[in-house]
């Protein structure tokens, strides 16, 4: 194998670590997201039991 080829090779695989890195915080993020969301969906529901409750 040649200088250039094996060079190569070493700049596809940093490549593709750093799409893998970047896909992971994407779906670390997009985890948080999902848990915020459902936790402000709680306190939504919680806030209409209590005035279904008043009634």
């Amino acid at each position: 194998m040649d200088p250039i080829e094996s060079l190569m090779e070493i700049v596809e695989g940093k490549t593709k670590t750093k799409t893998s890195k970047k896909r992971k915080w994407r779906e670390i993020e997009q985890f948080k997201e999902k848990l915020a969301l459902e936790k402000e969906l709680l306190s939504y529901d919680n806030s209409l039991e209590h005035l279904l409750e008043e009634v």
